[in-house]
C-alpha cells in the first residue's frame, strides 16, 4: 500500500502538465454544461468487483455527491442482476461516481479506484468470480482514457503491485442502474455477513489511506 501512495504522490504531476497544455478543453466544456446549482459536476464510471464494496468506499470521499451501483459494458439493454451474474451478458458490476471537479479531481478518483480493489485479479475479486467482476475503467472521453492508460503503464513499470495490472479500458456506452436493493447496500445492511467479513476490512483500509479526503 505504501508503494501505491508514493507512486500517486508523484504521478499527480502528470495531471497538472496535461491541464496546462490544453488537453482538457473538451472535458471542461462538458462540465460547465452540467451543473446542479452548486457548481459543475461530472461523472466517472468504474468497475472493481462487487459494486457493494466499491460503492461505499467512494461514498466516503469529499466532493463525491452520489454513487450509483449498476451494470455497464454489456450487450443487452436493461439487464437484471440475475442476467448479469451468469457472466454471459458482457456487463460488469460498476459504479457511477457523480462528483464535483472543483473539490476532487478525476486523478484522485483514479487513485481511489486502484486502492479500493485489486487490479491484478483477472475477472474476479476474491471469491467473486466471472467477467462481471472484472476490473475496468469506462472512460467518458479521451482525457480520461489517456490518464487511465498512463497510470496503468506507470504502475506496471514501477511494479507497484506484485503482479501486472489487468484493468481494461473500455469506452463508456450506457449505464443501467441496478435494482433498488443494491443501492447504498452497505449502509442499509451493515450487519450482513458479506458486509462484515468482506467489506468492512476494505473500508477500514480505504479510510486510513484517504483520511485527509473523507467527508466531515
Amino acid at each position: 500500500m505504501k508503494r501505491i501512495l508514493l507512486f500517486f504522490s508523484g504521478v499527480m504531476l502528470y495531471a497538472a502538465c496535461q491541464q496546462s497544455n490544453g488537453s482538457g478543453v473538451a472535458r471542461s466544456q462538458e462540465m460547465h454544461e452540467r451543473t446542479d446549482g452548486q457548481g459543475s459536476v461530472d461523472t466517472a464510471t468504474f468497475a472493481g468487483g462487487c459494486f457493494w464494496c466499491t460503492e461505499v468506499q467512494f461514498q466516503q470521499l469529499e466532493g463525491v455527491d452520489t454513487v450509483l451501483s449498476g451494470y455497464t459494458g454489456g450487450t443487452i439493454k436493461n439487464p437484471s442482476y440475475k442476467q448479469v451474474t451468469t457472466g454471459k451478458t458482457g456487463h460488469a458490476e460498476a459504479i457511477h461516481v457523480i462528483y464535483r471537479p472543483d473539490v476532487i479531481s478525476y486523478d484522485e478518483l483514479l487513485k481511489a479506484f486502484f486502492v479500493a480493489h485489486d487490479p491484478t485479479q483477472l475477472n474476479r475479486q476474491g471469491n467473486d468470480i466471472g467477467p462481471q467482476y472484472r476490473s475496468a475503467i469506462f472512460y467518458h472521453d479521451d482525457t480520461e482514457k489517456e490518464k487511465a492508460a498512463y497510470y496503468i503503464q506507470r504502475l506496471n513499470e514501477e511494479k507497484v503491485y506484485d503482479r501486472p495490472i489487468v484493468t481494461t479500458l473500455e469506452p463508456y456506452t450506457a449505464f443501467y442502474i441496478a435494482e433498488d436493493y443494491h443501492q447504498n447496500y452497505f449502509n442499509l445492511n451493515p450487519e450482513q455477513a458479506y458486509c462484515q467479513y468482506i467489506i468492512v476490512p476494505k473500508l477500514d483500509k480505504f479510510k486510513k489511506v484517504f483520511k485527509e479526503r473523507l467527508k466531515k
